[in-house]
C-alpha cells in the first residue's frame, strides 16, 4: 500500500492532534511539520520528527499540506502550498466568508493541478455534510444547528489575538433555535484597560453577530476544557408527508476531531480532479481507507 505523504503546517492546538491521527492512520506517512520557531527546543512528542520553517527544506515533497493555522492566515498559505502542487486541507471557520474562499482556492487550485479542501472540521465540515442530508430527507423544512455548550477554537484564537490579552477562552452556549451565546473569558497583559480590550472583540466578526459577554478573569489555563458538542434538528416535509423529524447530536473534544476530519479529506483529495472543495461535494467513500469493495460490503 502506497502511503499519504502529508506534512502538517503549524502546531498549535490543531496541529497537536493532527499529529495523532497521521500516526494512527496506517495509509498516511508523516514527511515532518512546518513550524516558524523550528530552530528552538520542539515538545518531545515531535522528537525523531523532521521539523522546519519551510516546506522545501523537507527530505520528501507532501503530497498534502495538513493546514493547522489560525482561519485568517489559511487563504494566504493554502495559495503558497497549492502553487507549489501541494493539496491542502484546512479547518477554516468562517461561515459567511467560505464561498469567497471557495472561488479563491478553486482558481489556485485548477492552474497548479491540485486539490484544495476547505472548512474541513466539524462544522463546518461534518455537520455540513450531515445537515445536507437532512435537507435531502425533506427538502422543505427549517433546521437549526445548536453549538455547545463547549469551546470554540476559532473564536478563542479571534479573542486571543487582540492587544493586550494574554490568553482567552471564547465558550459558546446554545440558547436554542440555532442561537447562540458567546462568553469571553479573557487574561489581560499588565497595563492594557479591560473596556478597551472589550471593545474590540465586541466589534470583531466573529463575534459581533451573537450576544457576546466578556469577562476578565486572572487565569484562564484555570478555566480550560477542549470539549464541544452539537445538536442539529430538521423538521420539515418529505413529499407531501409532513412533521418529519430528525435529530443527531455529538459531545467531543474539539480539536481531536477537527484534525480527524481533516486527515481523512487528506485521503480524500487525493481521489478528487484538481479544484476546490468543501466537505458536502466529497464523495463519502473517499474519506475512509480501504478498497471500494471492502466499504461497499462494511457499510452499505
Amino acid at each position: 500500500m502506497e502511503k499519504v505523504k502529508a506534512a502538517i503546517i503549524g502546531y498549535g492546538n490543531i496541529g497537536h492532534y493532527a499529529l495523532q491521527a497521521v500516526e494512527a492512520a496506517e495509509d498516511f506517512e508523516l514527511v515532518g511539520v512546518v513550524r516558524h520557531n523550528a530552530g528552538s527546543e520542539q515538545p518531545k512528542e515531535l522528537n525523531g520528527i523532521c521539523v522546519v520553517d519551510d516546506v522545501d527544506k523537507l527530505p520528501v515533497k507532501p503530497q498534502v499540506a495538513l493546514l493547522c493555522l489560525p482561519t485568517r492566515s489559511v487563504e494566504e498559505n493554502a495559495k503558497k502550498y497549492l502553487a507549489k502542487g501541494i493539496n491542502t486541507v484546512d479547518s477554516f471557520d468562517i461561515h459567511t466568508k467560505i464561498w469567497d474562499l471557495h472561488c479563491e482556492l478553486d482558481k489556485e487550485a485548477k492552474a497548479s493541478g491540485a486539490v484544495a479542501v476547505i472548512s474541513a472540521g466539524w462544522d463546518p465540515g461534518s455537520d455540513s455534510v450531515v445537515r445536507t442530508l437532512l435537507e435531502a430527507c425533506a427538502p422543505n423544512g427549517i433546521t437549526d444547528t445548536n453549538f455547545g455548550p463547549g469551546m470554540s477554537m476559532g473564536h478563542s484564537v479571534a479573542a486571543k489575538g487582540k492587544e493586550g490579552v494574554r490568553d482567552a477562552l471564547s465558550m459558546t452556549i446554545p440558547l436554542g433555535t440555532g442561537i447562540h451565546r458567546r462568553n469571553v473569558y479573557i487574561e489581560l497583559e499588565d497595563g492594557y484597560d479591560f473596556e478597551t480590550v472589550k471593545r474590540s472583540i465586541l466589534e470583531d466578526d466573529y463575534f459581533k453577530h451573537d450576544e457576546t459577554h466578556v469577562i476578565a478573569v486572572p487565569s484562564v489555563a484555570a478555566l480550560m476544557d477542549k470539549g464541544h458538542g452539537v445538536n442539529l434538528v430538521r423538521k420539515g416535509v418529505s413529499g407531501t408527508t409532513h412533521n418529519q423529524l430528525f435529530e443527531f447530536n455529538m459531545k467531543i473534544n474539539n480539536p481531536a476531531l477537527t484534525s480527524q476530519i481533516m486527515v481523512a479529506c487528506a485521503r480524500a483529495s487525493l481521489c478528487q480532479k484538481p479544484g476546490c472543495y468543501v466537505m458536502p461535494q466529497l464523495p463519502v467513500m473517499d474519506l475512509l481507507p480501504g478498497t471500494l469493495e471492502e466499504k461497499i460490503r462494511r457499510l452499505v
